[in-house]
């Protein structure tokens, strides 16, 4: 239910402006997002972001008018030369903007508010084959790294950031960041508006080192009590440790 009053506010904010006003905004938007821009020439050229979306304003008029296979096919030529799907069913709001778009998939019943910031290979997905909501619902002013994927009738809140090849399942609330496999939140109240990825946590590493410095609490802890002298493991141990960096190094520099 909260769901379809979200979709019906955004449809409603749409029909308020005119199509040609809305693709205008749409191709306006890069030169707020991208530093890269130097010209509108290249807008036709090297934004397929901003093809992607314009293309998806015009067949989701013609999906909520009954023009159902005219939309699908209209949406099935854009993916030939944007690389992206979004199904026409799908609910846009403003100034929404695409970077790169390469591999983007959004699927029927995603909800994406206004000004959200979506990089390439993002997929907004289902997992479940339910009719009814079972895409995520975007909050206005969210950023989503590239290679993130959002799956499941899950609401990513207001102001929030998804790192970069993250898998997001549940709700983030909003002002939050969330990272990994599966997306943890690791910063709350969140309001700086841009998403620094080198700045975020590296969680699998995070985690193998307190595995590690664990294991190593443990073993002196049992060497200490029964006076167990492993310091021979320990030294080829770590020459094999040692070989395996020297190897990786070599390989690097290669």
């Amino acid at each position: 239910m909260m769901s379809n009053m979200s979709n019906n506010q955004i449809e409603n904010k749409e029909q308020k402006i005119s199509l040609w006003t809305q693709l205008k905004e749409d191709f306006s938007v890069p030169k707020l997002n991208d530093p890269a821009l130097d010209s509108n020439i290249e807008l036709f050229f090297n934004y397929p972001g901003v093809w992607a979306i314009a293309n998806h304003r015009i067949a989701n008029r013609l999906y909520n008018k009954g023009w159902k296979r005219l939309s699908r096919i209209l949406v099935g030529l854009c993916s030939l030369f944007t690389k992206t799907d979004i199904h026409p069913a799908a609910t846009i709001g403003r100034r929404v903007f695409i970077d790169h778009a390469i591999g983007v998939v959004i699927g029927a019943t995603a909800i994406v508010e206004d000004d959200v910031l979506i990089y390439q290979g993002v997929t907004l997905g289902g997992v479940s084959l339910d009719k009814g909501k079972r895409h995520p619902t975007i909050k206005s002013n969210v950023i989503i790294g590239s290679g993130a994927k959002v799956l499941g009738n899950i609401t990513i809140g207001k102001n929030s950031k998804i790192g970069a090849n993250s898998v997001v399942v549940c709700d983030v609330p909003k002002n939050s960041t969330a990272v990994g496999v599966p997306a943890k939140i690791i910063k709350r109240d969140d309001r700086n508006s841009k998403l620094a990825h080198n700045n975020l946590p590296d969680i699998n590493k995070e985690m193998f080192k307190y595995i590690i410095e664990r294991i190593h609490i443990i073993e002196t802890a049992l060497k200490e009590e029964d006076g167990i002298d492993v310091s021979d493991k320990d030294k080829v141990l770590e020459d094999e440790y040692n070989k395996f960096i020297n190897a990786m190094n070599s390989i690097k520099k290669n």
